[in-house]
């Protein structure tokens, strides 16, 4: 069984019904388990504000088989990191016939890979700041003579700024590559940014208002985005109307250029001269009290509850196989 992509099929839902049973997927294996679970349960509250039928699955605890043997219509995604929002389980759902939200396979698969977003990202035209790919010791004269310190060393496969630390000396350098060596088999050094940061939520086709951030920290890493309380987000960013629409435009370009679907975010630093220089893309954003996406929906107006049923229209896109759709309907 696989599913039938058919983006005609995109529509705006009325009635709870229209969704059937829906399988909530948090939790998982990655380094960010624990964000994915509190990103599924506000999720997971929210679609039962709104009267969807809606239930956890932890696919550390369950076999996705069990999404078919359930009788599960459609599921809405939200495993943050590897297995989850690389095309892993989006292609798991393929395979199963189950329509689910956000980006396909492929789409996934290219906005996990912080490298691969960049070139792509340049070949249309979106700027990123420069980066060198660290395979080892031998390249570490390169990126120094490169890139110059400050550098950041990233993992280039996970989120929520996991594994990544700022090198402001050539002796730290090792140490950095091992952190992020350490949780990934793909690792790269990218010039230091000092400017600063912005991310535009994408939704449906649309752009949503730019949030600009602050935080007291090195850089916006793993605990400035989900546990101080020291970290700011202006929404509205503050920039011009001019300026809004270009990083809008920009945010939506990277996104379509990676084969980005349905809802996402795209993250850039400003330069000294005031140009976007986009650092990535992510598929499946955090949905917890300190994320993103839900703070620029509700600067345009639409609540949480309202954003997560949103999310949820987006998995109207992939049909049922047809044989799976009959057996759905003979079981009932």
């Amino acid at each position: 069984m696989r599913l039938a992509y058919d983006a005609s099929l995109a529509r705006r839902a009325s009635d709870p019904g229209e969704f059937g049973r829906v399988a909530v997927l948090l939790g998982g294996d990655s380094s960010e388990r624990e964000i994915s679970l509190l990103s599924g349960s506000a999720v997971l509250a929210a679609l039962g504000r709104r009267g969807v039928a809606a239930t956890a699955f932890d696919p550390r605890e369950h076999s996705l088989l069990d999404l078919v043997e359930q009788r599960f219509d459609r599921v809405w995604i939200a495993l943050h990191g590897p297995g989850g929002e690389d095309g892993t389980v989006q292609g798991a759902l393929e395979y199963l016939g189950i329509p689910y939200t956000g980006s396909g396979v492929a789409g996934s698969a290219i906005g996990m890979d912080k490298l691969r977003t960049k070139r792509l990202a340049q070949a249309i035209g979106v700027a990123s700041p420069d980066a060198l790919e660290l395979r080892g010791p031998h390249d570490f004269e390169l990126a120094l003579e490169r890139l110059r310190l400050p550098l950041i060393v990233k993992p280039a496969t996970q989120g929520s700024s996991v594994g990544m630390t700022k090198v402001e000396s050539a002796e730290a350098l090792a140490s950095a590559y091992a952190t992020a060596a350490a949780v990934d088999g793909s690792v790269f050094a990218e010039s230091w940014i000092s400017g600063a940061e912005y991310t535009v939520a994408l939704l449906q086709g649309e752009a949503l208002p730019s949030i600009r951030i602050e935080t007291p920290r090195g850089f916006y890493d793993y605990e400035a985005k989900y546990f101080r309380d020291d970290t700011r987000y202006l929404c509205p960013s503050g920039l011009s109307q001019p300026a809004e629409r270009h990083l809008q435009s920009l945010a939506l370009a990277a996104f379509a250029a990676t084969g980005g679907e349905g809802w996402g975010r795209a993250d850039f630093m400003m330069d000294v001269a005031g140009r976007a220089l986009l650092l990535e893309v992510n598929t499946v954003p955090g949905m917890t009290s300190h994320s993103l996406v839900p703070m620029a929906a509700r600067a345009a107006d639409i609540d949480f509850d309202e954003l997560v049923w949103r999310v949820l229209e987006t998995s109207f896109v992939r049909a049922p196989a047809p044989l799976r759709a009959a057996g759905h309907r003979e079981a009932r």
